[in-house]
Parts: structure tokens; sequence; C-alpha cells
């Protein structure tokens, strides 16, 4: 294996300092469409949490005692900044995360109008006036939680973390976030735009580490006031109540198993093709990506040939080449787990229409893959596939099919496609999930709130509601006296 010299060396940021932690343990960084080591992320010891933290404390009393007009015009900058180094940050999650480029530098862009929108939003963060007695001031108020313990995964190494970074600064806060030790340039390279803004030592602090321990470290250190995720859903739950446990508030952000139902008057084409696009995406490693096709039995035969002529015109290679719209998955885990999907849909009946196997390359490439004639048993279709697998199944009866979308235990996000007013709002009130786009399959919006039901999580990212778990509501009420 050799090491990619262009790639940056990732460090830890605590206290205003990078720095490599105090025992020298580290992680190889594996670039995956070469399977080749491009460096090596440092691994913090309980010493260095504990300073993290420490750190974090201080910089709270910092940024809370902060004028927001002032916090406002660091983050700004903090977003110019990451603007304009788009590219390289681009370049660099592609090496370490493998999505094309084009969508690496795009993300790097988006997430800095997450961070403006979060930004304005706190100065809106309006408390009120409730009228009462004469003699009394009765009013509401709304103030920073404090230090947050925040943790994110890989498969959107710029989005994750920002998401996180964002709402927490916005509102106040100081965090210290665990970024992935998969991506780790990247989300150097986001603090590094924070710093390089003014962001005052302590008030963002970055870690790696073995997951487990850092976690258990955090969420249990008393400074800490609140706990917030991006993940799967069995580790949600297990950091949840760790965090209940000792009374703290979390945000979980956890997985879903997208399911999308074409009606019956819906045009199957168009459908089909928006469809293949949101799944392909980022190689269909993201938590709202459609998963499970419910296609009425009139439309099934025309959604399907078009939904894999679309698979086939997806070009999967390695991020950084030109013309790729898709590279590989983002580690050997993943690509084992698409093959054993498929294997176990295969052996209970389902049929390969495209894909369905690794390439015979190095990387982690696993195709686009259609399937159909899945059985309601397979994993695919009770599993968050996590990756390129398309089941389609018919259906004749729309509330038949509700209740299959409703079954599982999730609920993140939802997607239906009808010409029907009254149809499109039959799906809005009968589907159980945080997020429903209709005729489409958007992601998420800086102005709208993101987050699931069920088993996929509680609080709210983006939108008005951003804020709120980052911000503590006290009441006040004032005996006035001569």
């Amino acid at each position: 294996m050799t090491t990619d010299h262009a790639h940056p060396t990732p460090r830890m940021y605590i206290a205003g300092e990078w720095c490599t932690g105090g025992t020298g343990r580290t992680a190889e960084v594996v670039n995956p469409a070469t399977e080749e080591v491009i460096g090596h992320v440092p691994l913090a010891t309980t010493a260095d949490l504990d300073r993290a933290v420490d750190a974090a404390v201080a910089g709270f009393d910092t940024w809370r005692a902060t004028p927001v007009a002032e916090r406002t015009a660091i983050l700004h900058r903090a977003a110019d900044l990451l603007v304009a180094r788009s590219a390289e940050v681009g370049r660099t999650m592609t090496r370490e995360q493998g999505k094309p480029l084009a969508e690496a530098s795009g993300e790097a862009r988006r997430v800095a109008g997450a961070l403006r929108w979060d930004a304005d939003d706190a100065r809106r963060a309006y408390g009120r006036v409730i009228p009462s007695a004469p003699d009394t001031l009765l009013t509401v108020r709304r103030q920073p939680i404090g230090p947050v313990a925040a943790f994110t995964p890989w498969n959107f190494p710029a989005g994750g973390p920002m998401r996180k970074i964002a709402g927490a600064l916005s509102a106040g806060c100081s965090i210290v976030i665990k970024a992935s030790e998969e991506t780790p340039g990247t989300a150097c390279e986001l603090v590094r735009c924070f710093a390089d803004a003014g962001v005052p030592a302590g008030v963002l602090n970055l870690v790696f580490g073995e997951p487990a321990e850092v976690s258990a470290h955090l969420i249990a250190h008393p400074a800490t006031r609140l706990i917030a995720f991006t993940g799967s859903v069995p580790v949600g739950k297990l950091l949840a109540s760790a965090a209940g446990a000792r009374m703290k508030p979390a945000l979980m952000e956890l997985g879903g198993h997208a399911p999308v139902l074409v009606c019956a008057d819906a045009d199957p084409v168009t459908a089909a093709r928006r469809s293949a696009a949101a799944k392909f995406a980022n190689a269909g490693q993201v938590c709202t990506s459609p998963s499970r096709f419910l296609v009425h039995e009139s439309l099934v035969d025309a959604f399907t040939e078009e939904f894999v002529r679309a698979a086939g015109r997806v070009v999967v290679g390695d991020g950084l080449d030109e013309g790729v719209t898709m590279g590989p998955l983002a580690n050997e885990r993943r690509l084992k787990a698409m093959e054993t999907l498929t294997a176990d849909a295969v052996a209970r009946g389902a049929k390969i229409l495209t894909g369905g196997g690794r390439l015979d390359r190095k990387g982690y490439f696993f195709p686009p893959t259609v399937l159909t004639d899945v059985p309601p048993d397979a994993e695919l279709m009770t599993d968050e596939p996590f990756g390129p697998i398309a089941p389609v199944v018919p259906f004749a009866d729309l509330d038949d099919a509700l209740r299959t979308a409703n079954a599982l235990p999730y609920g993140l996000a939802a997607y239906g496609f009808t010409r029907s007013t009254a149809t499109a709002e039959h799906l809005t009130r009968e589907l159980e999930a945080g997020i429903l786009s209709v005729n489409h399959c958007g992601g998420s919006v800086h102005e709208a709130p993101s987050g699931g039901v069920k088993s996929s999580g509680y609080g709210r990212e983006g939108g008005p509601e951003g804020l709120d778990a980052y911000l503590v509501t006290k009441r006040v009420s004032h005996l006035l006296t001569d």
C-alpha cells in the first residue's frame, strides 16, 4: 500500500491547537477507489477527551458572551472560506470517501449555505413577554444549552459535521465533535475554516478515536449538556440510552428504509428517472435514500424498464476521474453488505435485472443493481441497504402499499408519485415518516427541518426548528419592586 502525499495530514483540534494526541495511536485512512492507505488519523486518549471538554467549557463562557452580531459575522466568514476552498475540500473528500468530485465539491458549498442559515436564524431566537400582573414582568428567554458532544459518520464528510457545528455555534454553544476516522481530512478542512474565520479557542474542538470509547467518555462527562448523533439505529439507541441514564437531552438523526410509492396515475418514466437519480447518488449511502420501490401493477413494467435504463447510464469509477457519476462504496464493510443482501434476495427468488456483483477491479466498487420478484421476507426489504440496490415490487391497492411502507420500525423519509392532489394528501396523512417528498426525491434544504419518527430518531436539523435542541427555554417571573 502506498501513501497519497497530496492528502492532508489529519490532526485533532483542541483548545485552538492542532495536535496528534497523547499516545501516538493512529488508524489508517484508505482511499476506497484504490484501497491504498493515504494517511493516518490520531486516536484520542481519555486525557485528550478531558482536555477537549475542558476547552469547550471555557469556550462556552467566551462564545455565549460574544454579541450575536459578532458571532454571526464570524460564522459567515467561515462559510465564505469553505466556499472559496470547496474545490480542494471536495478533492480531499473524494480521496477518502469516494463520491465523485462534483458531488464532493458541491457538498462543501451546500453546507456553507446551511451554516449561513443557522447563523442568521440564531438572530431570531426570540423570547417573549407574557401579560401578567401589573407588578410582575413575566418573560420567556432562549439561551444556549452549553457544551455539546457530537458524533458523525462518514457518508457526508462535510455535511454531517456541519449540521452539528452550525447548530451548536449559531446558538451560542461550544462543541466537541468526533468525526469519522474514515474521513478525517474533510473534517479537518472544515474546522480549519472556522479557526481561520476567528472562532475563539475552545469553542470548536475536533477529536477522533475508538467510537465506543469516545462516546462513552463524552456522554458520561458531567460538563457535556447535549448529545447529538447521526448514524445507525442500533448505535443511536445505545447512545440515547446512555444519555438518558444521565438525564441529558439527545438529538438523534438515525437510519431509515425509505419507501417510494408510485401511484396508478403517476408518470412511470418520470418517476423512474427521478427515483434512480436519488437512489444512486453517493452510491446509495444516504440515510434518506429511496430504498423500497412500491409501484402500481399497471405501471411496474414501464417503471422498471426506465429504471434499468437509468441505472445503465451511471458511470462507475474513481470519483476523481472525468465523467464518473458514481464512485465506490466507502469501505469494504458496505461492499460485503451489498453482496450479502443481493445473495439473500436471489436465494429467496428475486431476479437481478442489472448489476448484482462486485466489479472486477481494485476498489470497493458495486454497480447500480435492480431486482424484481423480491419477497417481503428478504433482508433487502427489511434492512436498510445503504448502497446502490433497488428492489421493485408491484402493488394493486394503495392502502395495502401504505401498510407495507409503514410496516417497518423506521420512519425517516418517504416518497410518492401521483398527479392527484387528493392522493398526495392521502400519502401525507398516512405515511409514517418525518420527511415526505411528492413527485420528486429531493434532499434536505436549509430552510426546512429534517428528522425521523419511530426508530429513525427524534429532534430536527435545519429550518427554524434546527436550533431547538441547542437552546433551553427559561421562564422568568420578575416581581417589580421600588
